[in-house]
C-alpha cells in the first residue's frame, strides 16, 4: 500500500468504540475463532478476543500481531491491525510464513477504556508464575497510599504528589519508576498489580497458542501493541527483561537501531517481570523475537490510571454516573489522543514495522 493511500485511510481505520473496533475488524477479517469473555460491556454487551489466521497451517514461520493487552490501548493496536490486512500484506506471504492476529486481547479493558483486567489486573505483569516466589516491590509498598489515595480531593491529590516527589528526591528517577511500574502483586486493586493467578485474558492467550499450534513453529515474532510511554507519536520498538540481551540483538537484527531494551537502558520502560514476553519466553525460548511498539501520548499517565483505580475500587456505585464517565473519557483520551497527527505517526510507523517483520521472517534468498 502506497503511504498517502494509507494516510487518506486514517480516519476509517480508527475506532470510537470497542465495538466499533470489532465490527471493523470482523469485516475486514472473519475470525478463524472468538473467545468469549466471562465479563460484559459497559451496555451489557458480549466481549470477545477474536483471532484470525492466514497461510499454511504448518508454516514454519508465524508473525502475531496482538491488540489490547492493556484494553484502552487497543485502539491503536485494533487500527494498526486493520492497516496490516487493508494493506493486503497477508496475501503475499511466501509457502513457509502464517500471520495469526488477535484482536482485543483484553477485551475487558478495551471496551470499558481500562488498562486493567475484568479482575483489575495489569495483564502485561501477569505472566509471572506464581507457582514460584512472587517478585517483591518495597519501594510501591512504601507509597501505595500515595498511588492509589482514599479520595481524589484536591488536596489529598497535592498531598500524595508531594510525598511522591520527596520519594524521588531521595531515591532518585529510576528508584521511583521501578517502584511506581515495575508491577505488585499485594495490593489488588492498585497500580501495575500483577494478580494472584492467571487472568481469564491469560488463560486466553494460552488456549490461542494451543488451537493454533504456536508452540511446534521454527521462528514467532510477536508485535504487541502499546501507547502512552515515550515522546507523542512516537513507535518505540521496545523489548523486554525476559528475552534477555538475546532477545534484543535478535530484533534488533529485524528492525534496526531503533530497538530498545530496559535490560540495556535504552528503553523508556523499566524492566518488568511478568510482561507477555515472559510467556513467549517459557514457550519458545530462542525461536521466539517479541517486541512491543509503544507509542508516546501525553507524558506521564499517573494520574489519569490513579483516578480510574479510585473510581472502580472506591466509589463503583459512581461509575456510570458523570464522574465516572468523566474520569474513563480522560483516561481513554490519554492513551488514544483524538488528534489526526497522531494517528497519522501512528499508521505510518506501523506500516514500517510491519514490512519490516515480514522481511525479517522470510526466508533467505
Amino acid at each position: 500500500m502506497n503511504f498517502d493511500i494509507a494516510a487518506q485511510r486514517v480516519p476509517t481505520l480508527f475506532s470510537s468504540t470497542y465495538l466499533e473496533a470489532r465490527r471493523k475488524f470482523m469485516e475486514v477479517a472473519p475470525a478463524s475463532r472468538s473467545y468469549k469473555c466471562s465479563a460484559t460491556g459497559p451496555c451489557g454487551e458480549d466481549l470477545f478476543t477474536d483471532v484470525t489466521y492466514f497461510g499454511p497451517a504448518n508454516a514454519k514461520q508465524l508473525l502475531i500481531l496482538v491488540s489490547a493487552t492493556h484494553g484502552v490501548e487497543g485502539y491503536c493496536g485494533s487500527a494498526a491491525q486493520l492497516l496490516f490486512l487493508e494493506a493486503k500484506l497477508h496475501e503475499a506471504l511466501p509457502p513457509s510464513t502464517a500471520v495469526l492476529i488477535i484482536h482485543a486481547l483484553n477485551c475487558y479493558g478495551f471496551a470499558w477504556d481500562r488498562r486493567v483486567t475484568a479482575e483489575g489486573v495489569d495483564l502485561n505483569r501477569n505472566f509471572v508464575d506464581f507457582a514460584e516466589p512472587l517478585p517483591q516491590n518495597p519501594g510501591y509498598e512504601e507509597l501505595a497510599e500515595h498511588f492509589v489515595p482514599a479520595d481524589v480531593s484536591d488536596e489529598t491529590v497535592r498531598c500524595a504528589e508531594a510525598a511522591l516527589a520527596a520519594y524521588q528526591k531521595t531515591h532518585g528517577e529510576l528508584a521511583f519508576r521501578i517502584a511506581l511500574s515495575s508491577g505488585q502483586y499485594t495490593r489488588p486493586g492498585g497500580m501495575f498489580y500483577g494478580g494472584a493467578g492467571p487472568t481469564e485474558a491469560r488463560r486466553t492467550l494460552e488456549q490461542i497458542v494451543a488451537d493454533f499450534d504456536v508452540a511446534t513453529r521454527e521462528h514467532v515474532l510477536i508485535l504487541d501493541y502499546h501507547t502512552g510511554l515515550g515522546p507523542y507519536g512516537y513507535g518505540e520498538l521496545q523489548c523486554e527483561l525476559s528475552s534477555g540481551p538475546e532477545g534484543y540483538e535478535r530484533a534488533a537484527n529485524i528492525f534496526g537501531a531503533s530497538v530498545t531494551s530496559p535490560v540495556l537502558g535504552t528503553s523508556s520502560a523499566v524492566s518488568i517481570p511478568g510482561t507477555q514476553d515472559a510467556f513467549w519466553q517459557r514457550v519458545l525460548g530462542a525461536r521466539h523475537t517479541y517486541v512491543g511498539p509503544e507509542f508516546g501520548t501525553y507524558g506521564t499517565s499517573r494520574l489519569v490510571q490513579r483516578k480510574d483505580l479510585w473510581l472502580f475500587q472506591h466509589r463503583p456505585d459512581a461509575i456510570d454516573a458523570e464522574l465516572g464517565r468523566e474520569i474513563r473519557q480522560a483516561v481513554k483520551l490519554y492513551y488514544y489522543p483524538q488528534a489526526s497527527d497522531w494517528k497519522e505517526m501512528v499508521i505510518w510507523r506501523s506500516h514500517q514495522v510491519h514490512r519490516q517483520a515480514l522481511a525479517g521472517l522470510a526466508p533467505a534468498q
